[in-house]
């Protein structure tokens, strides 16, 4: 056999070892390592999300409210945003065109976070209003809060008054939920002020002592 012939034959033999892939057992340790680290971030994970709740729900309802705002400056009508907490298991946000004389035109139903996960129907204990500006707590009529957007830039209600308030976005602390206990996770609360002269909206985090504006 040639030297040619015998290197051509190692080149042959590597290939094949290279194309040959992993071997079982290499497969199920790999296989291990991957289960082991799933297990191990999977609470992390879910913790994170359920840190951030508070947050995440209260800049959804912030960005809603700023929508509503910009709709009624453009399209120079009344938009209204109801914040729906009749069914706590499944609070949602309608956000309608009032369309002058015409139907209502719903444009948009946003999913709420249920009250055993985030409240937003009463102030937690133990949280003072953020002050400045001390504006009193919203007021839900039959678990509906309503904001009617104008064309004017302003925040009014049915009764095309101005309306201003803090709504509170929290976790509750307790485990199994008790609506009844109204002890939040502090550093977690979030609250939205809302200005209905000229509907400027303010978000504050809680930082375990008093609320810190935050936007």
């Amino acid at each position: 056999m040639s030297p040619s012939d015998i290197e051509i034959g190692r080149i042959g033999a590597s290939t094949r070892k290279r194309m040959s892939g992993f071997s079982l057992i290499e497969l199920v340790i790999a296989l291990g390592v991957v289960s082991i680290l799933t297990a191990i971030s999977i609470p992390y994970l879910y913790q994170y999300r359920k840190l951030y709740k508070s947050e995440d729900q209260a800049i959804k309802i912030m960005d809603l409210m700023r929508e509503a705002g910009q709709i009624a400056l453009t399209k120079r009508r009344t938009i209204r945003l109801d914040i729906n907490i009749s069914n706590p298991a499944n609070p949602v946000v309608h956000l309608t065109d009032e369309a002058g004389a015409a139907t209502d035109v719903l444009a948009k139903t946003i999913p709420l976070e249920p009250f055993n996960e985030i409240r937003m129907d009463v102030a937690p204990a133990g949280v003072t209003k953020p002050n400045p500006p001390n504006y009193a707590d919203v007021a839900f009529t039959a678990g509906v809060w309503s904001m009617r957007f104008k064309s004017d830039g302003s925040v009014r209600n049915a009764a095309d008054i101005p309306i201003s308030g803090t709504l509170y976005v929290w976790p509750p602390k307790t485990v199994p939920y008790n609506s009844a206990d109204l002890t939040p996770r502090l550093t977690e609360v979030r609250a939205i002020t809302i200005f209905g002269g000229s509907g400027a909206v303010r978000y504050w985090k809680h930082n375990g002592t008093a609320f810190v504006p935050f936007q």
